[in-house]
């Protein structure tokens, strides 16, 4: 129009550089129109146009090089372009949902007249707006007055019901009618109810509307009870979220799509009908056909679709398939329109797929859930499943892939062909290199599938996953490849297990396998074989495969009924017939349980298994056994073992009080805290330990008096047998059978356990007859347990553990609304995270601190003394926390309030359900995985925390019934229920560490030859289980002549790894067993045989401090530390602040955090945080048995430096600091700025702690003058009483021998002591050579006597002085004798020694070595002149010697 009424130059913009640049990038443009319209001024803008060319039209005209813009109204509200003036053109605009014209709603015409005046330029804007008659007084209203804007939310409330269902925020209608007041719509509901359908009359009947928004929730909860999303009672108005509810949640999939998803998803169905119903989804309800795409379309579908069109172009969904095809094949539309909703199809229908993968999933349907997970990830590559799956590396050209396919190269052809061959095949040499790098990186693993039957009807699988491909950061990024992995049964097409499985960079790279483990059901008659698929998540054509053949499979016995609880009447307490023994119980009748059992226990010495549920009272049974003995053989013993020291503890400290104060009987803890002197375990009465410790004092049985007098040996939680410390149990079991056979006097084995599957098997190892056996129901408990257990999706922990804090809230409130409830949880950060959650509904509520049991007053006064900041927000609501990095107060504040319910929830780590004995009326387990440091993954715990979490349940004196709810990963929810209601068998667990306990007994001298180690496998309950299992433990065939074999088999690889570690060497017979040196070191400090191998391989004469260090956090006892979430970014944190380097690639190694830590502890460097702290006493508790195990090591092999250089870091592991710190910083108080302080009366600095003592023997005044401006007099007062604490030994020495002056008498020569190293020729002791004298030292402690306990605040726990006494010659750097010493009274100590055969002047070097004190080790000179040798004197000195 302006052209033609010559006005065309009034839109064109002015000629100038900028505009030329501008031009050019237009004619680049592919868009046709919008090349002709730019030279008159004009541009185009609307959402067909490719990205690049609406952002070139924004650009050039917000700089003016455009003078009108045309656009769509989205413009308007996406991007801010200013304009002097706009003009809206018509304000009707096409509705697809409603496939007709609506008008332009007044917010968009708002928007639009909202662009109009540019702040900078103009001083107004005008607007425009061209209608129709009718509307235009519509128009001219409605922005003369303002209008209120009316919720939309309707149109939406059935997917948003949905999502709040499946969130778990809503469960039932009254919760979703009072969701629905917290949005927009109920505030435009109230304020104009006409426009949402509500009658006036009913608006002022029913101010709050609460009837209309029940009626929209009823109707929107039937809506999606139809879909399948929830289940809907319309009853009792509860509301239960289903997989196919939360898969539309959470991958944003409308309720109308799920219908069409029930419709047409079947188990069977083929990628084309698969593509025809996601193009049916009701996502796609706004593409429309239009006439000028048809022939477009037509054309797309006869040449580029390769699978079938239903529907074919008339229809949408019909073009919603073919432009998925279409952009699947990389191929261009020509079409804006086709463009911009091919790219909306795309978008939506990777999410779809996804969805509709994650119910077949859900449902079971391998095929099905094959076929969706790669269809999604063909939209997601671009690529079909039939081209070569090298087209996903961009490195590689059309032109070569068209090669390898014309060639027909499979990947698995590629990777065993050579470069050069590949190169030749494509014609292209030098390309054959990166195709075999492709091949490579494309990801791929190896299955390995093991099985073990637990029961006739469960089969344990353990898959062992290996990487076999490269990983490249440009690839695959750096962090992880995500797997899916699933057990299908080909016969019946189904699922029975499927999990999300990611594999580190770090695995890849270090080609370290992964093992899987996880159980499926088993059906008999037994299938012949099911599959293990693991299949990318990213990548197509990366898929593994391996059968799990049940050929040789051999099920498990069926497994005996349980004792009947039998309806007797209840025994009273009187039956004990001695009347101190009956005020210990503050009960007047023993339950039914202990009233069945009292006889046996009681009055016979028959060994005796009890298996009963937690709570049931068994303690009470071992203390019948006990007393028993103290009746009828009071000067034996009782041993008690527990598995946990907190158990050890809890039991300890009420012994003490019941059988020490009131019967008079000594009762001593003997775990790795607190070991008591021989004396005192000599004359106590009952031992309470843990199951190492005992075994590594009965290895020695035979030369210690008190475990030979043991009578009663009792084994609380028996059936751990089957978890990591079970071997242990075992071995101390088949060791205290072999001990009563060898010696007269019979020990009584009494086992306590939950309720088990396999008690027979237990019992006749055990050498129980049908007398002392009682195995009674999970079910007989002396309070009844109501469990509930419930399933959550989400292949993501922690979105998981969220999704369950409502229903724990929940449960709460629903059954135990005001009597206490545990929380067990997985880890201390999700005892916050679970509390902060629970603090949040509790604000809802009307009365937020119901769980506050006591005034806020008092709880206030309680908070101010606690330490940690979360504890102290969360008791204020009546909630607890107790997990282990808690400060030790902190943590019995929690458990008085809780035991005496002040507080009414306790939200605990799962230890605590071993550990302290709390029942509570509810138990909740919120989730029943860990975080496995050692794999980087969450894994399981094992069955036996889970029943015992649940035992909590239920107080025997307050509750008639205990409530459990279990709330678990929807896909084990079928295990748990299995198992929790049926007890589960206990299986061996020995194999694994057989050698281990192969070596301590023969070094016990128990095993000597190899048929005594078969003979004393048949003594363990291993041996027991294999028979009766033995599928679970590989054997194929359960003949005798097999079992045979299979256990020659395994002694014979015990007896070899022991061999290779040079444990033990064979007779020459190859029938005999010798321990040699090493292995004696392993067994007598309990440690593994790797560790002393890696001592002997990698220690030298000349191995340094730092070897040393990285040498102890090396050691396999060290494999189990744990490494937790993202602590791999706290230990590169802390490895900053350390001297010695690390490798920076092992950050989430258990052992680089064993070398941070034992660093931070020698550095005194802060820690990251309380876990830390634990982690750090855990180091330390094992630190010293190793490096006294590594100190005989280096001395055995006669290395002197090693040997001082490992005392000195016992020394610094006990006072935690380095060996070349200042001594004087170990007393209290004493910090770097304090050392200029200490000075003699001459001026003269104080460097170290001798020099200190002989200061301070003076008095305490001497300390006040030097430290009386910086310290307070208590402070002073404590280092005056460490420094007097210190031991001052006074050391005098003689050579004692035979001398040819007076050969037929012993003589002994005193050693000169001297502070020169210069000796005078009267210093020079003459001895013959070749020949042993004794080195006599007296040692005599001049300041204090009595029991000595070093001074040592930073380590873990109480420490005895020691030292060493160690003979060297310096020149040669060679170890000649090393005695270790208790704490020193007035002691003579011998130290024999050979003088060397070649005559001349030797000095040698005594040291005295403290195994705690840094500082205080002395260092004296014997000066030897060596003459000739005399056989006479030889002769002597040999005589005595033998």
């Amino acid at each position: 129009m302006a052209t033609s009424s010559g006005n065309g130059s009034i839109f064109c913009s002015q000629q100038s550089p900028e505009y030329g640049a501008a031009e050019k990038q237009v004619n680049r443009s592919r868009n046709k129109q919008l090349r002709d319209l730019f030279p008159d001024g004009f541009g185009i803008h609307h959402a067909g146009m490719l990205r690049q060319d609406r952002n070139l039209m924004e650009r050039l005209f917000s700089r003016g090089l455009i003078r009108v813009l045309v656009c769509t109204a989205t413009l308007a509200w996406g991007v801010n372009l200013p304009a002097h003036a706009v003009v809206i053109k018509g304000t009707q605009i096409y509705d697809a949902k409603r496939g007709s014209f609506v008008d332009l709603s007044i917010l968009d015409v708002m928007q639009i007249f909202g662009r109009a005046g540019r702040p900078q330029y103009d001083t107004f804007g005008e607007g425009v707006i061209l209608t129709t008659h009718d509307k235009l007084s519509h128009y001219l209203s409605l922005m003369t007055q303002q209008t209120p804007i009316e919720s939309q939310f309707i149109q939406n409330l059935t997917d948003n019901l949905n999502a709040e269902v499946s969130l778990g925020t809503v469960t039932n209608v009254e919760e979703a009618v009072r969701w629905l007041s917290y949005t927009y719509l109920f505030v435009r509901m109230k304020a104009n109810p006409l426009a949402y359908g509500i009658s006036y009359t009913n608006a002022q009947k029913d101010p709050d509307l609460e009837d209309f928004r029940r009626e929209l929730i009823v109707a929107a909860s039937r809506q999606l009870d139809e879909a399948r999303m929830i289940r809907f009672e319309e009853r009792t108005g509860y509301l239960h979220p289903t997989d196919p509810g939360r898969t539309a949640s959470h991958f944003y999939i409308k309720h109308d799509s799920v219908q069409v998803y029930n419709e047409f998803l079947k188990p069977l169905m083929t990628e084309s009908d698969i593509l025809a119903m996601v193009a049916k989804s009701h996502e796609f309800d706004q593409i429309k056909v239009r006439d000028d795409e048809m022939s477009e379309l037509d054309e797309l579908l006869d040449s580029v679709c390769p699978l079938p069109v239903p529907g074919g172009v008339e229809n949408s969904y019909g073009k919603v398939n073919i432009l998925l095809q279409t952009y699947i094949c990389r191929h261009r539309v020509d079409s804006f329109s086709l463009m911009s909703d091919m790219a909306y199809t795309v978008q939506n229908a990777g999410r779809i797929l996804r969805g509709l993968f994650e119910i077949t999933l859900r449902k079971g349907w391998p095929l099905m859930a094959g076929k969706l997970l790669e269809l999604s990830k063909v939209v997601d590559r671009q690529l079909w499943p039939f081209e070569h799956p090298l087209h996903q590396f961009s490195i590689l050209s059309k032109e070569i892939l068209h090669k390898l396919e014309a060639r027909s190269l499979s990947v698995h052809r590629i990777k065993d062909l050579q470069a050069d061959e590949i190169g030749r095949m494509i014609h292209h040499v030098r390309m054959g290199k990166i195709v075999k790098q492709a091949v490579y990186q494309l990801p791929s693993l190896e299955l390995d599938a093991a099985i073990q039957p637990i029961t006739r009807t469960v089969l344990r699988v353990r898959l062992t996953i290996s990487p076999t491909f490269t990983w490249n950061d440009r690839v695959h990024g750096t962090v992880s490849e995500p797997w899916w992995i699933w057990v299908e049964d080909p016969e019946n097409h189904h699922i029975y297990h499927s999990e999300y499985f990611l594999i580190q960079k770090k695995q890849v790279k270090t080609e370290e396998a992964q093992t899987l483990v996880f159980t499926i059901p088993i059906f008999e008659p037994l299938p012949s074989q099911y599959y293990v698929r693991a299949i990318s998540d990213r990548w197509l054509g990366a898929e593994a495969m391996c059968a799990i053949s049940f050929q040789h499979l051999i099920l498990p016995e069926r497994h005996p009924p349980h004792t009947e609880l039998l309806d007797l009447q209840p025994l009273p307490v009187t039956a004990l017939r001695d009347p101190s023994l009956e005020s210990l119980y503050n009960f007047t009748h023993f339950n039914p349980i202990q009233t069945q059992i009292f006889h046996t226990m009681y009055h016979t010495d028959t060994n005796a298994l009890l298996g009963a549920p937690t709570g049931s009272g068994k303690t009470v049974a071992a203390e019948l056994a006990i007393f028993r003995i103290f009746r009828e053989y009071p000067k034996t013993k009782a041993v008690y073992i527990a598995p946990l020291k907190a158990l050890v503890r809890e039991r300890i400290e009420d012994w003490k009080i019941r059988f020490e104060k009131k019967l008079g009987k000594r009762v001593v803890e003997l775990t790795g805290d607190v070991t008591p002197d021989m004396r005192a375990i000599s004359q106590s009465d009952v031992i309470v330990t843990t199951p190492e410790k005992w075994d590594g004092v009965s290895r020695s049985w035979q030369t210690r008096s008190y475990v030979k007098a043991v009578t009663l040996l009792i084994i609380d939680e028996i059936h751990l047998l089957g978890e990591d410390r079970g071997p242990v149990l075992e071995v101390i079991v088949s060791r205290t059978n072999f001990i009563s056979s060898h010696t007269d006097r019979s020990v009584r084995v009494v086992g306590l356990s939950t309720a088990l599957a396999n008690a027979r098997d237990l019992a006749d190892w055990l050498g129980i007859n049908q007398l002392g056996m009682f195995n009674f129901r999970p079910s007989v408990r002396p309070v009844p347990l109501e469990v509930h257990i419930h399933g959550y999706p989400g292949k993501h922990y922690c979105p998981r553990m969220a999704t369950m804090n409502k229903p724990t809230f929940q449960a709460v409130r629903t059954h135990s609304p005001l009597k206490p409830a545990l929380v067990f949880v997985s880890s201390r950060r999700q005892t916050r995270l679970t509390a902060l959650d629970l603090i949040a509904f509790l604000a809802v509520e009307d009365n937020p601190k119901q769980w506050l049991h006591m005034p806020e007053n008092e709880m206030e006064a309680v908070i101010k003394h606690v330490h940690d900041n979360n504890l102290k927000l969360t008791l204020a609501f009546g909630i607890g926390l107790h997990h282990a990095g808690l400060h030790e107060r902190d943590r019995k504040t929690v458990e008085e309030l809780f035991v005496h319910q002040k507080i009414q929830v306790l939200i605990a780590t799962s230890t605590l359900a071993w550990g302290v004995n709390f029942p509570a009326h509810l138990v909740v387990v919120k989730g029943t995985e860990y975080f496995d440091g050692k794999t980087c993954r969450y894994v399981d715990f094992p069955i036996t925390d889970v029943l015992q979490m649940m035992g909590r349940a239920g107080r025997p004196q307050y509750d008639d019934q205990g409530k459990a709810v279990i709330l678990v990963h929807d896909i084990k929810k079928h295990f748990y229920k299995k198992f929790l209601y049926e007890p589960f068998p206990v299986e061996s667990s020995l194999l694994s560490v057989l050698a281990e306990h192969l070596n301590a007994e023969i070094v016990a001298g128990t095993i000597t030859s190899k048929q005594d180690a078969m003979d004393y496998i048949t003594w363990t309950y291993f041996f027991r289980r294999l028979v009766m299992n033995p599928s679970y433990y590989e054997l194929e065939d359960a003949d005798h002549d097999s079992i045979n074999t299979f256990l020659s088999g395994l002694v014979e690889k015990a007896l070899l790894d022991l061999e290779s570690c040079y444990c033990i060497t064979t007779a020459e017979d190859n029938r005999g067993v010798e321990p040699q040196t090493l292995g004696r070191i392993a067994s007598y400090y309990y440690l593994s045989h790797y560790t002393v191998k890696m001592f002997r391989d990698r220690m030298t004469p000349t191995t340094t401090m730092k070897d040393l260090i990285s040498l102890l956090s090396d050691t396999k006892e060290y494999a189990e530390l744990p490494v937790r979430h993202n602590e791999d970014a706290l230990n590169s944190e802390l490895a900053k602040h350390l001297p010695l380097e690390v490798d920076p690639y092992s950050y989430d190694s258990s052992h680089t955090k064993a070398h941070l830590l034992l660093q931070a502890h020698f550095s005194r460097q802060q820690l990251p945080s309380t876990d830390y702290l634990t982690d750090t006493k855990s180091v330390l508790d094992q630190a010293l048995r190793i490096l006294q195990g590594m100190t005989d090591v280096t001395a055995d092999e006669g290395w002197l430096i090693p040997t001082l250089s490992i005392m000195q870091l016992i020394q610094m592991a006990v006072q935690g600091c380095w060996s070349n710190d200042p001594s004087l910083l170990n007393l209290p108080h004493i910090q770097k700025q304090h050392l200029q302080c200490f000075r003699s009366s001459n001026g003269r600095p104080i460097q170290c702690l001798p020099e200190l003592m002989a200061v301070c023997r003076q008095g305490p005044h001497i300390l006040r003058n030097m430290l009386g401006d910086t310290l307070s007099p208590q402070q002073i007062e404590q280092v005056f009483k460490v420094v007097q604490q210190l031991p001052l030994v006074d050391v005098a020495m003689s050579v004692v021998g035979w001398w040819d002056d007076n050969p037929d008498q012993q003589q002994t020569k005193p050693v000169t002591i001297t502070a020169s190293r210069r000796k005078t020729d009267s210093e020079w002791i003459k001895v013959h050579a070749d020949q042993q004298y004794v080195l006599q030292v007296n040692l005599a402690c001049l300041n204090k006597m009595g029991k000595r306990k070093a001074h040592a605040p930073r380590f873990p726990k109480a420490k005895d002085e020691g030292w060493w006494l160690v003979l060297g010659d310096m020149d040669k750097r060679e170890l000649l004798a090393m005695k270790r010493l208790g704490p020193i009274r007035q002691q003579r100590v011998p130290l024999a020694f050979y003088t060397p055969e070649a005559v001349g002047r030797y000095l040698y070097v005594v040291y005295l070595m403290s195994d705690c004190y840094v500082g205080l080790d002395q260092q004296y000179d014997v000066a030897l002149e060596v003459i000739p040798a005399d056989i006479q004197t030889q002769v002597n000195s040999e005589v005595v010697g033998e």
